[in-house]
């Protein structure tokens, strides 16, 4: 499924209900590996994952293989979620208040997601006895 857009909502902190859209931003390649997105009060939160099932040796090893370093080095953090069936990750980034510039930074990160979760899957594909 191809995405042309993401919505932006705000997420009221005590009661988690979203309480009203900030923006809806042009994307291209990479949209399509984040499950759910929100600004919490203070950042924004940008939840991806592999966009396919994963076999049980690869759930390590994309771990294990994903280039964390290329998402800190371009000012957001991320961390693991390992409480879903497929690798996942959480982004989290500041919010600007220029609607172009946000958009420049969520296609941004969509480009990253999708070069990055490609290269995982291509880095892993010779370590399958390693995890098994």
């Amino acid at each position: 499924m191809n995405f042309s857009s993401l919505v932006l909502m705000e997420k009221d902190k005590d009661n988690k209900f979203f309480t009203r859209e900030l923006g809806s931003y042009k994307v291209n390649e990479g949209a399509e590996y984040i499950t759910k997105m929100y600004y919490d009060g203070k950042k924004i939160n940008v939840f991806f994952d592999t966009k396919k099932d994963v076999e049980e040796w690869e759930y390590t090893a994309v771990f294990d293989y994903f280039d964390y370093e290329s998402f800190t080095e371009k000012g957001y953090t991320i961390e693991d979620i390992d409480d879903e069936y497929n690798p996942t990750w959480l982004v989290k980034f500041e919010f600007l208040s220029k609607h172009e510039d946000m958009e420049k930074k969520f296609d941004e990160l969509c480009n990253l997601i999708s070069e990055k979760v490609h290269q995982v899957f291509q880095d892993i594909s010779n370590q399958r006895e390693k995890y098994e």
